[in-house]
C-alpha cells in the first residue's frame, strides 16, 4: 500500500449513552466511506464517553460496551473503511482503556492505554489497569503506533512503538480544555515527532461533560514537524487526510485544510457555551432560569445562556429589594431586551418583612448585620428554585471564581442552582469577557450580533446591593489586587513571602489566604461549573474542610 486515506472524527459523545454514541460513530463512518476513507480514527473512549468515572466499574456496563464494539466491528464487513475506536475492554477481570481496530467484520487488534493519569480532574488509576507493553497495530500492511491521550505526554510509549516498527503515530484523545492547553499539546506532539522521526495524527473529543469542556479538533504533523492538517475546533467534525509514501518509503500527509483554533477570551467563551449547552441538553432540561441583578455577573451569564441555548430557553427574573437602585433595574431591563430574553420582575420586600417578623423574637436586642443581608439572597433563591421546580428550567448560578475563592457568596442563597458558567473565571476576566462579547459574536452563538449589555454594567463599581451604598471593595481589596493574589495562591501555590515580594502587604495576603481556606465548606456545596483554568475548584483542587495550616503565620 502506497496511499492511505484517513478520516479524523471528532465527535460529541455522552457518557453512558452507548446507543447514541454508536449511532454517531456509524454516521461519521458513513460520511468517511463516501469520501473514500480507508480508516476512521475516533477519540478516546468515544463509544462510552469520557471521562466515564465509576460507571465503568459496573459489570453490566462493561458487558454492554463490549457487545457494542462487536456490533461496530460487524459493520466493517461491508468493505468500507476500518475504524479505530476508543472504548473500555475487559481481559481476565482487568479493565483497560482501549483503542480497538475494527476491520473486515472483526476486532483485528487492540492497544491498551499505558500511562494512566491520576492528577487534576483525572482518576484513571481508580478504574483502569495499565498495559506496560505497547505494540504496533497492523492495518492492511501499515504499522500504526497508537497512543491514548496521556501516552503522548511522555517519551516512553512513542519510543517503544517506534522500536516496534511504527510508521505513523496516532493519538486518540479525551483532553479537556483549559487556557493555553492547545499550545502545550502541539509542543508535546512536536517533541514526539522529533524523537522518533515519525508523522503524527491527533484526534480529540468535542463537547461538554459535567464540568469539562472538550475543544475537539485534530491535527496532522508530518515527520519534519510541519502542520499538514488542522480540523476546526469547538464543533463535531470529520476531516479527511490523504497520505502517500515519499521517496524514502516513509509516510507523508498531503497539505490539507488548516483551521486556526480560537485563543484567549474567544476560546474561553466557546468553552462556556459548550459546557452549559451540553449540561442542559444532555440532562434534558428545557432551559435555564437566571436571577438578574443589574450587575455584570448575571448579565454575562444571561448572554452566554442565550448564545448557547437560544433566547426562548432563557428565563430571567429580577427580584429587587429596597436597596436595589433604579440604575440596576434599568441596566437589567436593557440587557434582557438586547438579548431577546424574557424577564419578569418579582419584588422581595414583602418576603423580607415576613421573615423579619418571624425572626423578631429570636433577634430581639441585636443590631442588623450580615444575617439580614444573607436573608435577602436566600429569599431570592427560594423564589428562583420555586420557578425552576414549577417549570423544569435549571437554575443557573452567577458567582465567579473570585467570590467563590474568598466566600463572598451566600450558602443557600446566590449559590443555589444546578450549574455555573463563571465558577472558574476570576472577576477581572469577567470584565474582559464581557467587553469581548460586546465587540464580537461567537461562532455558533445563537444570540444577537453587536452590543449585548450596556457599558454601564461593565463600568460601574460591583455591588451586591444588600445594604445602603454597598460596594464589593468595602470588604475586599480591588479585584485587580485580589485576583492576582488568588492566582498566586490557587493556580501557582506560591509561598506567602513570594507573593508579598510582588508588592502586597503581609496583612492583605494573610487575610486572603485565610478567607480562601475558610470558604472551602461553601465550595464543597457549590454547583458544578465549566473548567477553564489549570486548577478549578473541585476535582483539580481538593483541600480539607478542617485546615489549620496558614503559611502566613510561619
Amino acid at each position: 500500500m502506497n496511499t492511505l486515506n484517513i478520516a479524523l472524527a471528532s465527535l460529541n459523545p455522552t457518557v453512558g449513552d452507548l446507543v447514541g454514541n454508536l449511532n454517531k460513530i456509524v454516521a461519521a463512518r458513513d460520511d468517511a466511506h463516501k469520501s473514500g476513507a480507508d480508516l476512521v480514527v475516533y477519540s478516546e473512549l468515544c463509544l462510552i464517553g469520557y471521562p466515564p468515572e465509576d460507571i465503568v466499574l459496573k459489570g453490566a456496563f462493561q458487558r454492554a460496551a463490549m457487545d457494542h464494539v462487536v456490533k461496530l466491528a460487524a459493520l466493517t464487513s461491508d468493505g468500507g473503511p476500518a475504524m479505530l475506536i476508543g472504548s473500555c475492554w475487559l481481559v481476565d477481570d482487568k479493565l483497560y482503556n482501549a483503542a480497538l481496530l475494527l476491520d473486515t467484520g472483526k476486532i483485528l487488534a487492540m492497544h491498551f492505554k499505558v500511562d494512566l493519569p491520576n492528577y487534576g480532574v483525572f482518576d484513571e488509576k481508580r478504574v483502569f489497569v495499565s498495559d506496560p507493553s505497547p505494540k504496533t497495530l497492523n492495518f492492511r500492511g501499515v504499522k500504526l503506533g497508537v497512543m491514548i491521550c496521556e501516552d503522548m505526554w511522555q517519551p516512553p510509549v512513542s519510543k517503544a512503538l517506534e522500536k516496534d516498527g511504527a510508521e505513523i503515530l496516532i493519538v486518540l484523545n479525551g483532553s479537556p480544555f483549559e487556557q493555553n492547553k492547545d499550545q502545550e499539546r502541539s509542543q508535546l506532539a512536536l517533541r514526539r515527532i522529533k524523537e522518533n522521526n515519525l508523522p503524527l495524527i491527533y484526534v480529540n473529543q468535542y463537547g461538554g461533560q459535567d464540568e469539562l469542556a472538550f475543544d475537539g479538533g485534530g491535527f496532522v504533523l508530518n515527520r519534519d514537524g510541519t502542520l499538514a492538517v488542522q480540523s476546526p475546533a469547538w464543533q463535531e467534525t470529520m476531516t479527511m487526510t490523504n497520505w502517500h509514501k515519499d521517496g524514502s518509503g516513509a509516510w507523508h500527509c498531503d497539505k490539507g485544510d488548516i483551521q486556526v483554533a480560537p485563543t484567549g477570551y474567544e476560546a474561553i467563551y466557546q468553552a462556556m457555551m459548550t459546557g452549559l449547552r451540553d449540561y442542559v441538553t444532555k440532562n434534558c432540561f428545557p432551559g435555564v432560569v437566571i436571577g438578574m441583578s443589574g450587575g455584570i455577573d448575571s448579565a454575562i451569564s444571561a448572554v452566554v445562556a442565550v448564545d448557547a441555548l437560544g433566547a426562548d430557553k432563557v428565563h430571567l427574573v429580577m427580584m429587587p429589594s429596597k436597596y436595589t437602585s433604579e440604575e440596576s433595574l434599568l441596566d437589567a431591563a436593557i440587557c434582557a431586551d438586547w438579548i431577546g430574553a424574557r424577564m419578569d420582575n418579582i419584588p422581595i420586600e414583602s418576603g423580607v418583612k415576613a421573615f423579619d417578623a418571624m425572626l423578631a423574637g429570636q433577634f430581639a436586642g441585636r443590631e442588623a448585620d450580615i444575617t439580614e443581608e444573607n436573608l435577602q439572597s436566600r429569599i431570592r433563591a427560594v423564589l428562583l428554585m420555586a420557578i425552576s421546580n414549577k417549570f423544569g428550567h435549571m437554575l443557573l448560578t452567577t458567582g465567579n471564581k473570585s467570590e467563590m475563592s474568598v466566600g463572598y457568596a451566600t450558602l443557600y442563597g446566590d449559590m443555589c442552582g444546578g450549574y455555573s458558567v463563571l465558577k472558574d473565571i476570576y472577576k477581572t476576566d469577567v470584565f474582559g469577557i464581557s467587553r469581548w462579547r460586546n465587540a464580537h459574536h461567537p461562532k455558533g452563538g445563537l444570540g444577537p450580533k453587536g452590543q449585548v449589555m450596556p457599558e454601564n454594567i461593565i463600568e460601574k463599581a460591583p455591588t451586591a446591593e444588600l445594604r445602603p451604598d454597598q460596594k464589593d471593595e468595602d470588604s475586599l481589596p480591588p479585584y485587580k489586587v485580589l485576583d492576582d493574589i488568588l492566582e498566586c495562591l490557587v493556580e501557582k501555590e506560591m509561598p506567602i513571602k513570594d507573593i508579598v515580594a510582588k508588592g502586597y502587604t503581609i496583612e492583605t495576603v494573610a487575610r486572603i489566604e485565610h478567607l480562601l481556606y475558610t470558604a472551602e465548606y461553601k465550595r464543597r456545596q457549590a454547583p458544578p461549573g465549566v473548567k477553564l483554568t489549570r486548577r478549578n475548584f473541585g476535582r483539580d483542587r481538593r483541600y480539607p474542610l478542617t485546615n489549620g495550616f496558614r503559611n502566613a503565620r510561619l
